[in-house]
Order: C-alpha cells, then sequence, then structure tokens
C-alpha cells in the first residue's frame, strides 16, 4: 500500500518525506544540545525545544528543498543516465558543485524570512562557506554509496534507474 502510494504520487511523497527529514532532524539537534548543555550545567531542566523553529524548517524543505530536490535529481539522472562510476562521478560532482549551493542559500535565506530578519542574507554570508564545505565532506560519499547519486527516495519507489542497464550488485 505505501509503495503503491509512492509510486501514484511520487512528487507528494518527495516534498512530505524531505518536510519531515528536515523536521526531525531540527528536533534531534535540539535535543542533543539542550541534553549536552544540562551536563555542563550539572542537571537541571533549562529551556525546552523551540518547535516554532522546527515548524519554520519543516516549512522551508516543504516550500522549497522537496521540490528543488525532486527536479533537480530527475534533471541529473537524465543529463547523466546510468549507474557507471563515470556517471556517478559526473552527478556528484554536479550536485555538489550546482545543486548543493542553491540549497544552503535556500535554507539560510528562507529561514531568515520566516524569522522575519532585517537582513535576510546575514546568515548566508555568515554561515554559507562552513556549511557547504562540511556538506562536501559528507555528501559526495552518501550519495555515492550505493552507486547512484539518486536520492533515498526515489531507491523506496523502486525504479529502475535505467532499464538498458545492469543494476548494481551489493
Amino acid at each position: 500500500m505505501l509503495r503503491g502510494g509512492v509510486r501514484r504520487f511520487p512528487w507528494l511523497c518527495n516534498v512530505l518525506l524531505y518536510a519531515g527529514l528536515f523536521a526531525a532532524g531540527d528536533a534531534a539537534q535540539q535535543l542533543w544540545r539542550r541534553r549536552r548543555r544540562r551536563r555542563r550545567r550539572g542537571g537541571g531542566p533549562g529551556p525546552g525545544p523551540d518547535w516554532a523553529q522546527t515548524r519554520r524548517v519543516a516549512l522551508v524543505a516543504l516550500a522549497f528543498h522537496g521540490n528543488f530536490s525532486y527536479v533537480w535529481l530527475r534533471a541529473l539522472e537524465r543529463a547523466l543516465p546510468g549507474r557507471r562510476p563515470a556517471a556517478v562521478v559526473a552527478k556528484v560532482l554536479c550536485d555538489q558543485l550546482l545543486g548543493a549551493p542553491v540549497a544552503v542559500l535556500a535554507f539560510y535565506t528562507g529561514m531568515s524570512i520566516l524569522q522575519k530578519k532585517e537582513d535576510i542574507f546575514s546568515d548566508c554570508r555568515k554561515k554559507f562557506w562552513n556549511t557547504y564545505k562540511t556538506g562536501l565532506m559528507y555528501w559526495p560519499f552518501v550519495q555515492s554509496g550505493d552507486g547512484t547519486a539518486k536520492s533515498a527516495f526515489v531507491w523506496f519507489q523502486g525504479e529502475e534507474v535505467n532499464a538498458d542497464e545492469e543494476p548494481s550488485e551489493k
């Protein structure tokens, strides 16, 4: 039933998946930081999670990241089809050199707009390069780990990357 819904409504499922993952990541980060602060101070409840922040993160993912990733990854697969090592490397390079900067800029700008900051590009200027460099050290390995640069969502759908190619063996 779930796979049928994913196949029938791939865009909607992708957008909802991104919103859920972004929100879960933000909530987990807040809870982790809260525990760490509590250990340093020697106990005490401290401030609770900022659920408004988590909602803003989910909204940015819902409004931009899910849509962008859906279109971007499909375009990459059409432009650079296949699972051969050269195609995978090309997709990862394109994603990291073109897609990642757009995603990072959209995240910080979107969050600043939702936080009603006066200078919506302030966080971009302060955090872009550190976030981008950190992503460069992580995402290429995750993306190429299963032999394709496609998202987990497309894997979940069970789609073939190219019908004329043999699937990679693991």
